[in-house]
């Protein structure tokens, strides 16, 4: 079985740099791709802006790929090309549905919601495989109905005949930069090798230590049985998940014909990445340390606070921060980068320069280097601010190359 690849809502390529485990451009700023890795198609368009950063990022360094720059939701799904394995991080958004007004159409989605597309994909492209990636807050969502949303997708892909796994992982737990802790979602054809290898086995043996995500990311030994929740006993149909459903998921799951298995894990620790040795060794431009004004805006935001404040009803209450230190510990990893990195945010990365004993904000080449992309990935003419908010939404690549080492041998089997 070949290894194509579809991927959406790409991005500046998080998924290709970590499948083909890129490190380095050759001379004319393309990637240097190791081939395991073939990506027939991909689509990256930006609802909220004309200009495409994002997508002038991926045609500049990547080649031999055929690059949709439009809405997903325009694209006739037939016409994207067959693939072995359909990739995409998209975002957390409300997965309720509806009956349609017409009652012809049956169960409808809200429109603009991604997941809709992902699904109409698998339905039409039938992918052997699947890999996405989204917020842990997706197995919780919403507030109100805790666990409708990721119940939503689960019985989607039940619809469709497909089991998945699904583990939350902090990249920095696995030797990572980063402590970004995402939820990875591996869904796959019951019809393949794989697939029914996988449905003799036990839940927790699926877990624990046999399926994908056990192999790429080891866990601690535990006796503790998963919970069990049923997705297709005692709901008809998506609508009544909807309207109905209501789950604790854990970090750790696997799904197989609408019954959940799902537990707590705990990860068999490596040593992360301390921040010491994604730092820029040669002297920083001046603009990236902090001014006097600066650093009294910081210390107020990285202080402890409690501030009076009045909700929509009139009711005053107090809304408390804690106290964080005055910078990041370079001895650990980094932070959660989020995409107002490098504003003036409690959340901006603060680090005590070595050279310079001065407080600075981290270059757009430290904060590539947190994401496990090239130096200058994203150094293909769009803004510096930009490049921030490029790797606040990318991915840890390195979580990615694990997968993908795993994957491989399961598409080698097939």
């Amino acid at each position: 079985m070949n290894k194509t690849v579809t991927e959406l809502f790409a991005g500046v390529g998080g998924f290709r740099v970590g499948l083909n485990d890129i490190t380095e451009f050759d001379n004319n700023g393309r990637a240097i791709e190791n081939g395991k890795w073939n990506f027939v198609w991909a689509n990256q368009w930006e609802p909220a802006t004309k200009l495409q950063h994002a997508f002038d990022c991926y045609i500049t360094r990547f080649e031999n790929c055929d690059v949709s720059n439009v809405d997903i939701s325009l694209v006739d799904k037939n016409q994207i090309p067959s693939h072995t394995l359909l990739v995409g991080g998209f975002p957390c958004q409300d997965y309720s549905v509806a009956r349609s007004l017409s009652k012809e159409k049956g169960i409808e989605g809200k429109r603009g919601v991604l997941w809709w597309q992902i699904n109409e994909i698998i339905g039409k492209k039938r992918p052997p495989f699947v890999l996405l990636e989204n917020v842990d807050r997706l197995i919780k969502s919403p507030s109100k109905q805790r666990g409708r949303d990721y119940g939503v997708m689960l019985r989607c892909l039940t619809n469709q005949d497909y089991s998945c796994e699904w583990r939350v992982i902090n990249a920095a737990d696995y030797g990572g930069p980063q402590r970004r802790r995402r939820i990875y979602i591996f869904a796959y054809d019951n019809k393949t090798k794989y697939g029914k290898t996988i449905s003799k086995l036990s839940a927790d043996m699926v877990i624990d230590s046999h399926g994908l995500f056990a192999k790429a990311f080891p866990v601690e030994k535990d006796c503790a049985k998963a919970n069990t929740i049923q997705l297709v006993k005692g709901f008809k149909d998506l609508l009544e998940v909807s309207n109905k459903f209501r789950a604790a998921f854990y970090a750790s799951g696997y799904m197989k014909k609408g019954v959940v298995y799902t537990k707590k894990t705990n990860p068999l620790f490596e040593k992360p990445i301390p921040l010491s040795k994604i730092v820029e060794k040669e002297k920083v431009d001046e603009r990236y340390f902090l001014t006097p004004l600066q650093e009294e805006k910081f210390k107020y935001l990285r202080g402890g606070k409690a501030i009076p404040r009045t909700n929509k009803e009139g009711q005053k209450y107090s809304y408390s921060e804690g106290a964080m230190s005055p910078y990041d510990n370079l001895n650990l990893p980094g932070r959660t980068t989020l995409t107002s990195e490098s504003t003036t945010n409690r959340s901006t990365h603060i680090i005590m320069d070595k050279k310079e004993k001065r407080l600075r904000k981290l270059t757009p080449v430290e904060c590539e280097r947190l994401n496990q992309f090239p130096d200058n990935w994203t150094n293909t003419g769009m803004p510096e601010r930009t490049r921030y908010f490029m790797m606040g939404n990318a991915l840890v690549c390195g979580v990615i190359h694990r997968i993908g080492e795993q994957l491989s041998t399961i598409i080698d089997i097939e």
